[in-house]
C-alpha cells in the first residue's frame, strides 16, 4: 500500500517483486491398499520405513500380500508410503474391568487377533489417595510365545469424572496406542486388580477376544465414495503418486474389471499412476499376451493412460516361510524401482534399464527371451528380464495406452509422469492467482513464476531441446484470455514442453569401407 506523506523527510516504501516461487512435488508417494494384522483402518498412513510398518500395522503377515509388497517396496529404494489397512469381518478385543458392580471395557485401538495379548492392571497409588475418581491404568501387550512385554503404556491419576482434564477416556483417545474406552465409562472407578502370593498384580486378560475376519474381497478394497473407504479413503490423504493394489490373498487376484477399473479413475483424478500385477493365471507369454488386451478392455482405453502393467511375477525368500521362494506380485518392488529412479535421476527418467535391476529376486516366474519381448513390448505390457550380466531389471517402460495401434500421445510412462508432476505442480503453486485482478499485471506475475519454474526443470534436464525456446513456453496474454473469459471471471495460462522419450530401441548400423583402389 501506497505511503501517505504528512511531514517533510524521507518515507520508506516496501514494493513486492512479484515473485511467487512454485515448488514442485513429490513424484513417488505410494498408496498401498490391503490387508494387515493390525493398525488404522480406512485411514492412510504415512510411513517412512518397513521399521514404520512393523510399528504401526504389525509387519510381515502370511495372509497379508499387502505386508510383503511395502517390504519390497522399502527395499528397492522406496522411502515415502501411504498404507489403506482394510479388513472383512475383523474384530477388535475387550477388556472389562469391574468398577462397584459396574464395568469399564477398554478395546483395542484397531480390529485384529493380536489385541488377545493386551493385559491390563489398575492400582490406587494416586497422587491423592483420598480421592475416590482416580487410579492407574498400566496396558501391556505381550508376546503370545513368552509372556514378556512387547509394549507398556502407563496412564496415572486418570479419572471417572467427565469433568476432570485427566478424564479416562480423553486421556486414552489422545495418548493410547493399544485401547481406547468403548461405552460408557461408569460412575466409580476400576476396582484394583487383585494380587497374587508374592504381591504382583494378576493382569487382566480380554474378556472378549479379537479376531483377524475372513479373507478381503474386491468390495472391501474398492471401498464406498461416499464413507472413504478402501481406495476412496485416499481422499483424506492430501498427495500421492503410485498406487498398488497387490492381489487379495496368494492365491485371489484382484478384480479388474471392478476394483482395478475403479483404481485406475481414481488415479486419473488425483493425478497419480497405478501399477498393474500379473493376474496368477498369466503362466506364459501366451496368456499374457492375450490377457493384456483383456486387461486394457476391462479398465479401459481412456483411463489406460495413467496405469502400468508388468510381467511376470517374482519368485523371492519368504521370511515367514524359513526363507524358502514363495511367488510375489512385482508392484511393491517396481514401485520401490520408481522412487528410486526419481530420486536419482528425475521423474523424466524411465525406470527402467540396466539401473532398474530387482533386489533379492532369485528367479523370475516365467523366464523371457528377446522374441517373448519383441511381443509383448508392442502391446503395452512391460517386462521384467533377466540378463547374464545385469541380474533381475524392468525393461519396459510403457503405460497400458502404450500399444502400437493406439497410437497415444502418453505411450511411455516417464513421459506421463513428468506431465502429472507438472500439473499437480502448477495447480498446487498457482492458488494465489485466484481473485486477482484479471488484467496484464496478473498475466506477466503468471508468465514470470510458471516460466521460472519450468526453467528450472529444463536446467535439470528434464526436456528436449538445447534452448529454453526448443524445450517449453508459457503463454498467458491477451490472446489466451480473451474479454469474454475476463467477463466470465477465468484466466487462461497454457503451458506447452517438448518431452524426454526413452530410447526403446538402439540400432547400430554396421558398414564395410572397401579398400581404395589406385587407378
Amino acid at each position: 500500500m501506497a505511503v501517505t506523506p504528512t511531514y517533510p523527510g524521507v518515507y520508506i516504501e516496501e514494493v513486492p517483486s512479484g515473485v511467487r516461487t512454485i515448488t514442485g512435488v513429490a513424484t513417488s508417494i505410494t498408496a498401498f491398499i490391503g490387508r494387515a494384522l493390525r493398525g488404522p483402518v480406512d485411514d492412510p498412513t504415512r510411513i517412512q520405513s518397513f521399521a514404520d510398518y512393523q510399528r504401526a500395522f504389525g509387519g510381515l503377515w502370511r495372509e497379508s500380500t499387502m505386508s510383503y509388497a511395502v517390504l519390497h517396496y522399502f527395499r528397492h529404494g522406496g522411502t515415502d508410503a501411504l498404507i489403506v489397512r482394510v479388513h472383512n469381518g475383523a474384530a477388535a478385543a475387550q477388556i472389562a474391568l469391574p468398577a462397584d458392580g459396574e464395568t469399564l471395557t477398554l478395546a483395542a485401538s484397531s480390529p485384529g487377533a493380536w489385541g488377545n495379548n493386551l493385559r491390563a492392571v489398575v492400582d490406587y497409588d494416586t497422587k491423592d489417595t483420598s480421592d475416590t475418581s482416580l487410579f492407574n491404568l498400566t496396558v501391556t501387550e505381550v508376546d503370545p510365545g513368552t509372556g514378556n512385554p512387547v509394549a507398556t503404556e502407563k496412564f496415572l491419576n486418570v479419572s471417572v469424572t467427565e469433568d476432570s482434564p485427566r478424564f479416562v477416556s480423553k486421556v486414552l483417545e489422545e495418548e493410547s496406542t493399544l485401547v481406547e474406552v468403548s461405552g460408557a465409562v461408569p460412575s466409580a472407578r476400576p476396582d484394583a486388580t487383585p494380587l497374587d502370593g508374592s504381591g504382583n498384580p494378576i493382569p487382566v486378560a480380554p474378556t472378549t477376544n479379537g479376531s483377524d475376519g475372513s479373507d478381503i474381497t474386491d468390495t472391501e478394497v474398492t471401498g464406498d465414495a461416499t464413507a472413504r473407504t478402501g481406495i476412496y479413503a485416499l481422499d483424506k490423504a492430501d498427495l500421492f503418486n503410485l498406487l498398488c493394489i497387490p492381489p487379495l490373498t496368494r492365491t485371489t487376484d484382484v478384480g479388474t474389471d471392478t476394483t482395478l477399473a475403479a483404481a485406475a479413475k481414481y488415479c486419473k483424478d488425483r493425478r497419480a499412476m497405478l501399477i498393474l500385477d500379473p493376474p496368477s493365471n498369466w503362466n506364459d507369454v501366451g496368456d499374457a499376451e492375450t490377457g493384456i488386451d483383456s486387461l486394457r478392455s476391462d479398465i479401459g482405453t481412456d483411463l489406460a493412460t495413467n496405469a502400468a502393467a508388468y510381467f511376470p511375477r517374482l519368485k523371492m525368500a519368504d521370511q515367514l516361510q524359513e526363507n524358502r521362494t514363495e511367488e510375489f506380485a512385482p508392484c511393491g518392488a517396481v514401485a520401490g524401482i520408481f522412487a528410486r529412479t526419481d530420486a536419482q535421476r528425475g521423474v523424466w527418467k524411465a525406470p527402467a534399464g540396466i539401473e532398474a535391476s530387482l533386489v533379492g529376486v532369485r528367479e523370475l516366474s516365467v523366464k523371457l527371451t528377446d522374441g517373448d519381448n519383441g511381443r509383448l513390448n508392442p502391446k503395452g505390457l512391460n517386462c521384467l528380464r533377466s540378463f547374464q550380466a545385469y541380474g533381475k531389471v524392468v525393461w519396459g517402460a510403457r503405460t497400458l495406452a502404450g500399444e502400437d495401434r493406439l497410437a497415444s500421445e502418453w505411450k511411455y510412462v516417464p513421459v506421463r509422469r513428468l506431465a502429472l508432476f507438472i500439473e499437480e505442480s502448477l495447480y498446487r503453486g498457482t492458488q494465489w492467482v485466484v481473485f486477482e485482478p484479471n488484467d496484464e499485471p496478473l498475466w506477466a506475475q503468471i508468465r514470470l513464476n510458471v516460466g521460472a519454474f519450468m526453467q528450472g526443470l529444463f536446467r535439470q534436464g528434464a526436456f528436449q531441446g538445447t534452448s529454453p525456446r526448443e524445450a517449453y513456453f508459457v503463454k498467458c496474454d491477451k490472446e489466451t484470455t480473451t474479454q469474454n473469459d475476463i467477463d466470465r471471471g477465468i484466466v487462461n495460462i497454457l503451458v506447452g514442453f517438448a518431452p524426454l522419450k526413452p530410447a526403446e530401441f538402439v540400432i547400430i548400423k554396421i558398414q564395410q569401407i572397401a579398400g581404395q583402389i589406385e587407378t
